[in-house]
């Protein structure tokens, strides 16, 4: 079932515009400012304010649009948590991601512990719809309390060199929390990462090796989708 169309009416400026300002704020590490100032350099005047108000309002819309990777059992998960401080109290962002670097989901959570973990397989499953041939985490215990309840027969690796894959993944957003000076609400927190992982997903390639060629390819097939699902196709 294809998702409704995405309505602009009653904005001042046209999709092609509002789409691309989106793009410049989950795909690059800027801040509003910065592309305040590059949508001025080319002749158009908007607020940073009104760019966040866009990015909240058209964001997860455009993110619904965007084709996922199809689910394997053959899908390796790596699972990793990752602290912020929000409001001067420390939160876990839990994430997942599989073995060609795709992030499967992420979760902000108060705690780190075995409920915090189960809570993260069972929303994978019910996303993904099937579970994997392996996960791999770091050694917190709680992975493997709640592996035990949630996915007894799937095969688990426990060492920290194995999950850099995942940790790898930590230092995008790092780039953006110091940019936007931290985050201010865990609702806040979870919205951005929902567009920001699934912009990523769109536009960047696997780990695997590629060409110059292939890679330039995937870019203007990627591109050329972001257009078509937000409506700034020409």
């Amino acid at each position: 079932m294809s998702a409704p169309s995405i309505s602009y009416k009653n904005h001042r400026f046209p999709p092609q515009i509002i789409a691309h300002a989106v793009w410049l704020y989950f795909r690059f590490p800027l801040s509003l400012r910065l592309v305040e100032e590059m949508l001025l350099e080319r002749g158009i005047v908007v607020s940073y304010e009104t760019i966040l108000r866009w990015g909240r309002k058209f964001g997860a819309a455009y993110v619904k649009r965007l084709r996922r990777k199809t689910p394997s059992r053959k899908d390796i998960w790596h699972l990793d948590e990752m602290v912020v401080t929000i409001d001067g109290r420390k939160h876990w962002l839990w994430r997942a991601v599989d073995q060609d670097g795709y992030v499967l989901d992420e979760i902000v959570q108060a705690r780190r512990d075995t409920k915090a973990a189960k809570r993260l397989l069972i929303r994978l499953l019910k996303k993904q719809g099937l579970a994997p041939k392996r996960i791999v985490t770091d050694k917190l215990r709680s992975y493997a309390a709640a592996k035990r309840d949630v996915m007894p027969a799937v095969e688990h690796r426990s060492h920290k060199g194995l999950n850099n894959r995942a940790e790898n993944f930590h230092l995008p957003l790092r780039k953006r929390e110091r940019l936007m000076q931290g985050f201010q609400s865990v609702g806040g927190l979870q919205r951005f990462i929902s567009v920001f992982s699934a912009v990523r997903n769109h536009f960047v390639l696997s780990h695997q090796k590629h060409s110059a060629l292939a890679t330039h390819i995937h870019r203007i097939r990627a591109m050329a989708q972001w257009k078509a699902v937000t409506g700034a196709a020409p």
